[in-house]
């Protein structure tokens, strides 16, 4: 019987290329597939809210996509007192899908590929993010139009 331990590549790298092996697969899985920064002209996400004595232009909110084989993809966001440089808040959320939402309705001479959309659940509270191009910026959308074509009831809160 033929054990990993008698195999010749064990033998010559030895039990340290399995740990740097399993290392690098805990990095995969911990590190965001991507980070983007809420655009300053977007409203803040629903399960945020305005700290008190603090304004909408002394925050900034980070998103991280991950996404895991078991799992799916989840969305990890801070929101961050700039003049503080502090966490103030965090939040997970659940994706909808594995993949970027394009619209089949796109606005005419947008990049191929976007905008496109992400709808993200977190404590029970969906908002779609939008990514108009190919940049580390995300926004939170409101518009009616791209909502209806997402499935979204627009005629109730957002709340499921």
């Amino acid at each position: 019987m033929n054990s990993i331990w008698r195999n010749p590549l064990f033998q010559v790298f030895g039990g340290g290329a399995v740990l740097v092996i399993l290392c690098l697969l805990g990095l995969v899985i911990y590190l965001p597939e991507s980070s983007f920064t809420l655009s300053r002209e977007s409203r803040l996400p629903r399960w945020f809210a305005l700290p008190p004595g603090v304004s909408r232009s002394d925050l900034s909110v980070t998103m991280d996509y991950h996404i895991y084989p078991i799992v799916g993809s989840t969305a990890t966001f801070r929101l961050v007192d700039v003049k503080r440089r502090k966490t103030i808040a965090r939040a997970n959320g659940k994706l909808s899908g594995s993949d970027p939402i394009v619209l089949t309705h796109r606005p005419a001479g947008s990049p191929k590929g976007y905008p496109s959309y992400e709808i993200v659940t977190v404590r029970g509270i969906t908002e779609v993010v939008e990514h108009r191009l190919m940049e580390p910026i995300f926004y939170i959308t409101d518009d009616p139009g791209v909502l209806a074509e997402l499935g979204i009831d627009t005629g109730r809160s957002l709340r499921q």
